[in-house]
């Protein structure tokens, strides 16, 4: 019998910041207070990301510039990795370089090949403060990869390069949800 509660199950569904809002460009800043507060931003980030249908969502992504993300993501032996991370830090990406697609909840219905690191490892607290490390490969580390960036004010649209940023800025422009105009 399971004696904890799912992640998210006591959450508010927040409002997703899109691409364009100045929150997702801005490197968050890290967490001095440990609390219900927290423990509260934590649980609404878990059910935002379920509403969505993600794998990650940092704070920033709900409009809170704050350094925590969560997921519940499958690595490439769709062993599934729960959890939260605050003030992480990636010390390690490494491994194989690979292009993939990539997208995200703040880009919803748009991804784009994108080359990330086959591992990954980061490094933050609990939200009660307590010491965690948490590796990660295959889809698993680019979702670790993809939170980290998240949290320095980088989306994955920033990495894309050549053709494929061509078209996704293009989609970007049509897209229902962008601020961006569409040229003349």
């Amino acid at each position: 019998m399971r004696q904890r509660l799912i992640p998210g199950t006591t959450g508010l569904v927040r409002t997703m910041s899109l691409l364009g809002d100045p929150v997702l460009h801005s490197a968050c800043a890290e967490v001095t207070e440990f609390g219900p507060a927290l423990d509260r931003l934590i649980e609404d980030m878990f059910a935002t990301m379920y509403a969505a249908e993600g794998v990650g969502l940092a704070a920033n992504q709900i409009g809170v510039g704050q350094r925590v993300f969560v997921y519940d993501c499958p690595d490439d032996e769709d062993v599934r990795h729960v959890g939260h991370i605050v003030n992480p830090r990636l010390v390690t990406a490494d491994g194989d370089e690979f292009l993939g697609p990539e997208g995200c909840l703040s880009l919803p219905g748009l991804e784009a090949g994108t080359v990330r690191h086959d591992h990954a490892v980061v490094e933050g607290v609990t939200s009660d403060g307590a010491a965690v490390r948490v590796s990660g490969t295959g889809f698993f580390a680019r979702c670790l990869q993809h939170e980290c960036d998240h949290l320095a004010g980088t989306v994955y649209a920033d990495r894309v390069t050549g053709l494929r940023a061509r078209r996704l800025q293009r989609a970007i422009r049509k897209a229902p949800w962008s601020t961006k105009p569409l040229p003349a």
